[in-house]
């Protein structure tokens, strides 16, 4: 995966593919790797995790009925797996974005003025079959996980605004 400096100027951590790679091997972000069943029971998992983390919070709240506890609660932990996802969503995308790109912007040695590179046509068709084969596709995941989190965090706002007036 490295690419000697006589043909790419680009600092190794900062190689599309090897921020992929990087990426892919962080134990936050390897949630690419998973097949669709694995990929929910994870974000199961995070959902009853942060529903267990949630219940002294909201027990807090003397006066409500079970119903409403469970209500508050559920939105506490719909809106932590938003965050989740959402911070999911953007590290996945920025690496998307950085390997579809035709140009890879980067710094040298410490400067702040960063350079563009243009990659080569081997290296771009590489970066983009990575990215349309397999970063794309669990983006549409993520986000149609993303839009079922949302919509429950509205529909269970709404009842729950319902139930307390």
């Amino acid at each position: 995966m490295f690419i000697s400096k006589d043909i790419c100027p680009v600092p190794f951590d900062q190689q599309p593919l090897n921020e992929f790679c990087s990426l892919k091997k962080s134990c936050f972000f390897s949630w690419l790797n998973l097949n669709i069943r694995d990929y929910i029971k994870g974000v199961i998992s995070i959902y009853f995790l942060a529903a267990l983390l949630f219940i002294p919070l909201v027990l807090t709240f003397k006066e409500l009925s079970l119903l409403q506890f469970f209500l508050l609660d559920n939105l506490c932990v719909a809106f932590i797996v938003i965050l989740f996802l959402i911070r999911l969503y953007l590290g996945w995308s920025y690496i998307t974005k950085r390997l579809l790109s035709a140009t890879i912007f980067y710094e040298e040695s410490g400067w702040h003025d960063g350079q563009f590179w243009i990659k080569t046509a081997d290296m771009l068709t590489k970066d983009r079959l990575i990215g349309m084969y397999q970063v794309i596709p669990f983006l549409h995941r993520i986000e149609y996980t993303l839009a079922i989190f949302l919509l429950a965090l509205i529909f269970e706002s709404m009842f729950y605004y319902l139930i307390c007036n």
